[in-house]
């Protein structure tokens, strides 16, 4: 069945694009929930102003996109966690604490681009994937160090006074 979309909608398509779907999901679930129209000549005529502003915004923010991605690639990360003598942290870096420290230096990174493989879980330098979009990513370093222990500030007192 031939149906308008009157909404973006993920891995389908953008408002405006007349798609191929099966019946029972255009009945079912776009119709309903007004994501979609029956593809008729004049529905695609009243909907074509608002696909040509709606992709006049894809074009912005895709290119805002590429700006963030192209500043934020190389950069590094440094997050301090609590280790044992070995290097195993006491827990694990989380893509959200990658974020925040990524946003304390002026990048523009939301938590759930962050790509993790698997948890970081030992103290080092780990590289990191940023999926801004399905074909835009950029790479930063993280560097997990070792907190210091509450022992060796109060050394530091005891030799300087």
């Amino acid at each position: 069945m031939k149906v308008l979309l009157c909404e973006d909608v993920e891995k389908l398509g953008w408002l405006g694009d007349v798609v191929e779907v099966k019946e029972g999901h255009a009945r079912n679930y776009l119709l309903p929930q007004g994501l979609a129209k029956v593809a008729t000549e004049a529905n695609i005529r009243a909907i074509a102003e608002e696909k040509a502003r709606r992709a006049q915004e894809r074009i912005r923010e895709k290119t805002r996109l590429q700006e963030a991605a192209k500043a934020v690639d190389g950069a590094e990360a440094v997050l301090a966690a609590k280790a044992n003598e070995q290097g195993h942290l006491f827990g694990s870096i989380t893509a959200r604490q990658i974020a925040e420290n990524l946003r304390a230096q002026g990048f523009e990174v939301a938590d759930k681009i962050v790509e993790l493989g698997e948890h970081i879980k030992e103290v080092g330098t780990h590289s990191v994937t940023l999926r801004f979009a399905d074909d835009l990513t950029a790479v930063v370093n993280v560097v997990v160090v070792a907190e210091q222990s509450k022992a060796v500030p109060e050394e530091a007192e005891d030799s300087g006074g």
